[in-house]
């Protein structure tokens, strides 16, 4: 990231972005991690959907409508590949010169480097608990 607070997507992604989504984006914190969301914004739109069709009178509903909504930016791959991230969120998400971005299927998740290390380290500590992974994950074969 540079001093102005911009980030530029890997040349690999953006010919892909400005398919999809003509370079238009969405980003957002995360609620469990303090990294940031960031979604192509026709899929930011079907998340969107479901999270307002959430009930506004369960307490954690309503949490995560105003974390996840009342965060959500929208941002442009200017033509050098870069977009501008937002100062609350990088503060947020303790963003600074050396970030990692993760490819999250049809999102990306941008953590900073540090906090990524640390988070991926523990992961792996964590292992394998075939007790806690969902029953869908028992049949999957990678």
């Amino acid at each position: 990231m540079d001093g102005k607070g911009r980030m530029a997507f890997p040349t690999r992604y953006r010919e892909r972005l400005m398919e999809q989504c003509d370079g238009n984006l969405v980003v957002t914190i995360d609620t469990e991690e303090r990294c940031l969301l960031i979604y192509p914004l026709p899929e930011w739109e079907v998340i969107e959907k479901k999270i307002e069709a959430l009930p506004s009178f369960n307490r954690a509903a309503r949490r995560i409508q105003r974390l996840l909504i009342g965060h959500a930016t929208d941002l442009e791959l200017d033509g050098s590949g870069r977009v501008l991230l937002p100062g609350p969120l990088r503060e947020y998400a303790g963003l600074d010169k050396k970030l990692m971005l993760i490819g999250q299927g049809k999102k990306f998740e941008l953590w900073s480097e540090e906090h990524w290390d640390r988070c991926r380290d523990e992961y792996l500590d964590e292992g394998s608990d075939a007790d806690a992974l969902p029953e869908e994950m028992m049949n999957l074969s990678l």
